[in-house]
């Protein structure tokens, strides 16, 4: 069921996404490829959409691919992608505040790509959510920061949990799941004015048994 009711997350990332008025780069994030891209093909969730790109990838590659993010601007900018994408048939869009609704159903890839916000949601109860809607022999793929970009929004003295600490915090029964990564990546980064950086990633990579 998708909740339609206004809350702190909405009328943050609402406004965050209505004034984009660019193109989406259609850009797919470097580490979903990298875990991804040899995985047999299925049903993916994505929580935390925003604007589609790497939901489309998916569609792209042939995944069946549900979508979802608490701002619906976002998601209208990426049913249209998916329309121009010619992938409207492999993707629906839902809108959701994960700390109170969850789509229903398991899935053989659930990802939760940079999944923060400087608005408190229950990220950590979403995401062992996340953990319940993976399917046997599925992927859950989590990615955070693990380091601030010059950028970012976020305090410059913030502390970055390790990608161990978040697995803890998911609180999975290890007999269930096989470790396929779990550590820092670092990457190259653009920022939104065209800035560069490196940035590390923490990554979480478990498929269940």
């Amino acid at each position: 069921m998708t909740d339609n009711s206004s809350n702190p997350s909405q009328d943050f990332w609402e406004p965050h996404y209505a004034k984009m008025t660019r193109p989406s780069g259609g850009r797919v994030s470097a580490v979903l490829k990298q875990f991804v891209e040899a995985r047999p093909i299925g049903t993916a969730l994505e929580l935390g959409c925003a604007r589609g790109d790497d939901a489309i990838w998916l569609a792209k590659q042939g995944w069946t691919v549900t979508g979802v993010d608490v701002a619906e601007a976002a998601l209208s900018a990426a049913r249209a992608s998916a329309q121009e994408a010619n992938v409207s048939d492999r993707t629906t869009f839902e809108r959701h505040d994960l700390g109170m609704t969850f789509p229903t159903g398991k899935f053989d890839l659930v990802t939760a790509m940079f999944f923060h916000s400087p608005v408190d949601f229950g990220r950590v109860q979403a995401l062992r959510r996340a953990v319940q809607s993976v399917a046997q022999g599925g992927l859950l793929l989590i990615v955070a920061h693990g380091s601030r970009a010059p950028w970012s929004w976020a305090d410059p003295d913030t502390v970055y949990p390790t990608a161990q600490d978040e697995l803890a915090d998911l609180a999975v029964n290890a007999d269930d799941w096989r470790n396929v990564f779990v550590g820092p990546i670092e990457r190259a980064a653009t920022g939104p004015d065209g800035q560069s950086a490196v940035v590390i990633d923490t990554v979480i990579a478990i498929e269940r048994s």
